[in-house]
Parts: C-alpha cells; sequence; structure tokens
C-alpha cells in the first residue's frame, strides 16, 4: 500500500514555464542535492533547491553545496510549504530525485507526479513501484543517464502524469486500500478461528 495525497492538494498550473529544474527535500548526502547541480549545469538548466537544512548537515552544505549556489544558475530557496510547492513543482521541468540511499517511498516524487511535473530518479529504494518508466518520468542509473533522460522529458505527457497520480497516489485510494486489506485479514482471521473449532 502507497502512501496517498489529498487529490485537490497540489495541481498543475495551466501553462507551466518549464525553464527550470528542481531539488526537494533534505540537503545531505544520500538525498544528492551535489549530483543535482551537477545535472543542472551539464544540461544547462538553472536548477532551484528547495530544502530543509539539518544543523548535522552544515559541513556538507558548506563545502559541496554553498561554492556552486548563485542568482542565475542555483538558488537555494529552504523549506517550502504545501501551498508554495504548487508553483515549485508545477513549473519545473522535471524534480531530480538522486537518491543514493534505499529509499522507503519519496514522498516528494507524488507530489510531483500530482503537480504533473515528471520525475528523474535514481533505480533505489521504492522508486522503480512508483515511477513509471517512460510515462511519469525516467528511472536512471547515474548522472549522465539523468542527462540523457532531461533530454527526453518532451516526450511525456504532463496531463497523464497527473492521470496517474489520481489513479494510484490519492489519499482515497491510499483508505480503500487499506480497508481491503484490513476487511482481507478480518475475514482470513474468521476462516481461521471457525477451522480451529473453537
Amino acid at each position: 500500500m502507497y502512501h496517498g495525497l489529498p487529490r485537490d492538494l497540489f495541481s498543475p498550473p495551466p501553462q507551466p514555464t518549464n525553464k527550470y529544474l528542481a531539488f526537494l527535500g533534505r540537503i545531505a548526502p544520500e538525498k544528492g542535492p551535489d549530483a543535482a547541480i551537477r545535472i543542472a549545469r551539464t544540461v544547462g538548466l538553472p536548477l532551484r533547491i528547495a530544502a530543509k537544512l539539518p544543523r548535522s548537515e552544515s559541513r556538507y552544505f558548506k563545502e559541496r553545496i554553498r561554492p556552486f549556489l548563485d542568482d542565475r544558475h542555483v538558488e537555494f530557496i529552504g523549506e517550502v510549504d504545501d501551498a508554495a510547492k504548487v508553483d515549485f513543482l508545477g513549473n519545473a521541468a522535471a524534480l531530480l530525485f538522486p537518491i543514493d540511499w534505499p529509499e522507503p517511498f519519496g514522498l516528494v516524487v507524488i507530489e510531483a507526479m500530482a503537480c504533473g511535473t515528471p520525475v528523474v530518479a535514481w533505480r533505489r529504494g521504492s522508486v522503480p513501484e512508483i515511477v513509471d518508466h517512460g510515462v511519469t518520468g525516467f528511472i536512471v542509473e547515474n548522472e549522465s543517464q539523468a542527462v540523457e533522460a532531461i533530454s527526453a522529458l518532451y516526450r511525456l505527457d504532463r496531463r497523464n502524469i497527473r492521470r496517474v497520480f489520481e489513479q494510484r497516489f490519492t489519499a482515497k485510494r491510499m483508505a480503500q486500500e487499506y480497508l481491503y486489506c484490513f476487511e482481507n485479514v478480518a475475514r482470513t482471521g474468521e476462516r481461521s478461528y471457525r477451522r480451529s473449532g473453537t
């Protein structure tokens, strides 16, 4: 059972600008913001980083992120709330998700999909279960594949990305799956109880 979001919490903008790449999450090596910077610089698109900076990662930020921040190419926004995410994600050409750990889910991935925004994500953890390669984004193994994927974003239909979100990742769908699971467990438990003869 996958996480779900309220259907109307995020929505695609009428005419997304698609002029930058987005990184959303937490500043930490395993989340890959430094990889996102390298990818954006390689493809020549600006990168906007909306992320929490934990105190424990201040050295990583100082050494691996801050030297590349500037107004034109890499912008660090800091944390954003749900209202700001609509614009931030909805107007991005893609969300970069260059994780280097077995991510259990990746809520930001379905937030992007809810905005109709494709995701370029590393094949780690739950990514292959969430991202439909060639439909809602691209699953890649490394930075060079990510660069290639960005050049293929034009093939993806942002309206279809939103449709997939509505089919698979709404809170209603999540609740239905939990209900089905609980009902199934209750039926199975009842049969086991009756078979035991007690």
